[in-house]
C-alpha cells in the first residue's frame, strides 16, 4: 500500500470557513486526508493542493442531494480500505431577518426557515452518520457534533430554529453514542460561544465584557478540542458535550 493510502481520513462539513477551515488545517497537519463538504465548489485559488480530489459539492438542506454526497463519500472511501476514522458535523445555519442582524424568535420564523434549519443543523448529520456508519465502524471512528452555547440558553443573535436545531442537536449526539458505542463508534459535540470568526454579530463586545477569560475564543482552539475528541487520547469519552466558551455557560 502507498502511503497516501495508510493516512486516517475525516469527512468535514462547512469547511470553508471559520471553525470548518481551521478544523481543515488542524488534521491536515497531523498528516490526514480530509475530505470536505459545502455547498460551494472547490474554488480554483484555494491553495490547498488536495483540494479538488478531496472536495464534495454538497446542499445539505436538500435530503436527496445528502444522500448522493454519502455515496460519493463512500466510493472515495474505497481506495483507504473503507475506513472513515471520523465525520465532523460543523455546517450550521442561522437566518437573519431582512435587516441582516435581528434575531428570528419563535414568533415571527416562518416555517419554511424552520425546515431549513432542522434540514441543516440536524437531520443532515444523523442522514450523514447513518450512510458513512459502516466506514466508521470499521475505523472505530469518531464523530463530532457541533452545537452551541445557543442550544441551552436564549442568546441575543441566534434565532429560535438555530437554537433548537443545536439543541437538539445535543440531545442527538447522547443518543447516537448510546446507539454507536457498541460498534466502537464514539459520539461526542462541542458547544462553541463567542468564536472570533467572520458571522459575529455587532454587539459581541458586550458580551464579551461578561465572559470570565474576557475575550473571544479562536478557531484554532475550537479546531484543536475536536482533533482531541477524534484522537485515541479521547478514546473512553463517548456521550459528551464540551463547552468552548471561556466559562460564558457558568
Amino acid at each position: 500500500m502507498t502511503e497516501t493510502d495508510t493516512r486516517k481520513t475525516i469527512v468535514l462539513t462547512g469547511a470553508s470557513r471559520g471553525i470548518g477551515h481551521a478544523t481543515v488545517k488542524r488534521f491536515s497537519r497531523e498528516g490526514w486526508r480530509v475530505i470536505t463538504c459545502s455547498r460551494q465548489a472547490f474554488a480554483e485559488d484555494c491553495p490547498w493542493p488536495a483540494g479538488p480530489e478531496d472536495h464534495i459539492k454538497v446542499d445539505l438542506a436538500d435530503q436527496e442531494d445528502v444522500g448522493i454526497a454519502v455515496s460519493e463519500i463512500r466510493h472515495r472511501l474505497e481506495s483507504h480500505g473503507g475506513q472513515l476514522h471520523a465525520l465532523v458535523n460543523n455546517a450550521g445555519i442561522s437566518p437573519k431577518l431582512k435587516d441582516g442582524n435581528s434575531r428570528m424568535n419563535s414568533i415571527d420564523t416562518p416555517m419554511h426557515v424552520w425546515r431549513d434549519v432542522f434540514q441543516v443543523n440536524f437531520f443532515a448529520p444523523i442522514m450523514l452518520a447513518r450512510g458513512l456508519f459502516k466506514e466508521l465502524a470499521a475505523a472505530k471512528g469518531s464523530i463530532v457534533n457541533v452545537t452551541s452555547i445557543a442550544g441551552t440558553r436564549v442568546h441575543p443573535f441566534a434565532g429560535t430554529a438555530y437554537a433548537t436545531s443545536k439543541a437538539a442537536l445535543g440531545s442527538l449526539t447522547r443518543e447516537m453514542a448510546h446507539d454507536f458505542g457498541p460498534h466502537g463508534i464514539r459520539v461526542n459535540a462541542i458547544a462553541p460561544g463567542e468564536i472570533d470568526t467572520a458571522i459575529l454579530s455587532p454587539g459581541t463586545e458586550k458580551i464579551v465584557e461578561t465572559i470570565p477569560l474576557r475575550r473571544l475564543g479562536t478557531t484554532a482552539e475550537v479546531a484543536d478540542i475536536i482533533f482531541f475528541l477524534c484522537s485515541s487520547q479521547a478514546s473512553y469519552v463517548t456521550g459528551s458535550e464540551i463547552h468552548i466558551n471561556g466559562g460564558q455557560h457558568v
